[in-house]
């Protein structure tokens, strides 16, 4: 996320902090880099522009210019200018006073909605809510469908009336429905269209009208950079909105919305959508994310992923299995799969401070993808007893595993010097051992 941004921003500020000593001249030489670089991500012209000018307003005063680092002074600038352009902080949905709290989404066509309804949905699940996804995109044959299956997967139940009826009809009965099953949240998807269209916008206020949210939720796609901002202004303008998501999040967004929204719109980021699996969705935090955009990392992000992977009891017997030196290359396998519940490697190793500028991290996923193809093609007896594992056995499994000989000889050596270290770190007595490796 954001890689491209991340990587022309710091390459503009090392024009800061190579030099001893800044002028105004230095500032505002950097300054025209750092406004290129928000351009290309395809930040708004406008947002792009009163940004520098705020920048340039404090980094031209005399706390910078007298400090002796000048330029962590314009970098820290630029970081905070960018948490007060995103926002003060993570904005929730808000809750109703009496149940049931309805959930308005709305976007145009393709935005993502019905994938989020169901990440929405296993959201309030997962905080102890459980909802009613209400099917009121009835225009489009496969909404109804498409909303079905991962509503299935979760355990959620769905309100439809198939598609060609009266989508605002369908709103308001599955509202009252959810007041008939005792739910306490009910998630409206609406209809979209290709454009921002007038009859469009005469169905959602008609809606809105007859089921009174408590939060219309916009959907935007997080790659269509200014076009995302224009498309909030539009929707906040026609019927009202209390929040934006952006979704596409892991594709090739370059940040131009994410900078952009709040600013035009005047309307919060609440969430990003960050795949297609249900559990792919982020709070929205401006300062992580300024953090994020910046190259600082972001850790409690990073921290909140494993609490929500990671299972208590199992990590606990995880941590016993590392006490007592029993832990095999089948628990190894599975602490592999764990962390690739969290996303990819080199998303992860961006939420730590200074990884993210580390070359060379898609080859670590790579391997990590090979090691658990080859756990996968021992023996259960060769996974709790790798020393059984002789040359024909090696070959087999990299034949099993379309690895090479040599790549099985360096797993074993790695496992081995670990099986060692926690031999000798339990002679040495009680200790916490971490919970994960990889």
């Amino acid at each position: 996320m954001f890689e491209d941004l991340s990587e022309k921003l710091n390459e503009a500020f090392r024009g800061f902090l190579g030099r001893g000593k800044l002028s105004e001249k230095n500032i505002e030489s950097g300054l025209r880099e750092v406004r290129r670089s928000l351009l290309e991500a395809d930040v708004h012209y406008r947002v792009a522009k009163d940004f520098i000018a705020s920048v340039k307003s404090r980094a031209v005063g005399q706390e910078v210019l007298s400090s002796l680092k000048p330029g962590q002074q314009v970098v820290k600038i630029v970081h905070e200018e960018m948490i007060r352009l995103m926002g003060s902080g993570f904005e929730d949905i808000r809750r109703a006073s009496a149940p049931p709290t309805v959930i308005l989404l709305v976007g145009l066509q393709g935005s993502g909605k019905t994938t989020l309804a169901a990440k929405l949905a296993r959201r309030m699940l997962k905080a102890g809510h459980r909802p009613l996804l209400v099917a009121a995109d009835t225009a489009r044959p496969a909404a109804v469908e498409q909303i079905k299956i991962p509503a299935d997967d979760i355990g959620v139940k769905v309100y439809e009336q198939g598609s060609g009826v009266d989508p605002v009809r369908v709103a308001a009965e599955g509202v009252k429905e959810a007041g008939r099953l005792g739910l306490p949240v009910v998630i409206v998807d609406s209809r979209g269209r290709l454009h921002v269209e007038e009859d469009l916008m005469e169905e959602l206020r008609r809606t809105k009208h007859e089921i009174s949210p408590h939060e219309t939720l916009l959907v935007v796609d997080g790659m269509s950079g200014q076009d995302a901002a224009k498309i909030a202004h539009a929707f906040a303008d026609e019927i009202g909105i209390d929040g934006v998501v952006l979704t596409k999040m892991d594709g090739d967004a370059r940040g131009g919305a994410a900078l952009s929204v709040r600013a035009v719109s005047g309307k919060p980021i609440k969430f990003l959508s960050v795949g297609e699996k249900v559990e792919q969705l982020e709070a929205f935090h401006p300062e992580r994310m300024a953090s994020r955009i910046l190259g600082m990392g972001d850790v409690l992000t990073l921290a909140e992923k494993a609490q929500e992977v990671f299972d208590r009891s199992e990590a606990e017997k995880m941590e016993r299995k590392l006490r007592e030196a029993s832990f095999i290359l089948e628990d190894f396998r599975d602490q592999l799969r764990q962390v690739k519940k969290m996303g990819s490697f080199g998303d992860l190793a961006k939420m730590v401070p200074g990884m993210g500028r580390i070359k060379g991290l898609g080859e670590q996923e790579h391997r990590l993808v090979k090691i658990e193809a080859m756990i996968n093609s021992m023996t259960p007896e060769e996974r709790e007893n790798p020393r059984i594992i002789d040359g024909s056995r090696r070959k087999r499994i990299s034949r099993g595993s379309g690895t090479r000989v040599e790549d099985v000889n360096r797993l074993l050596k790695e496992f081995e010097q670990i099986q060692k270290l926690m031999k000798t770190m339990k002679k040495r007595g009680p200790m916490r051992m971490p919970l994960t490796f990889g």
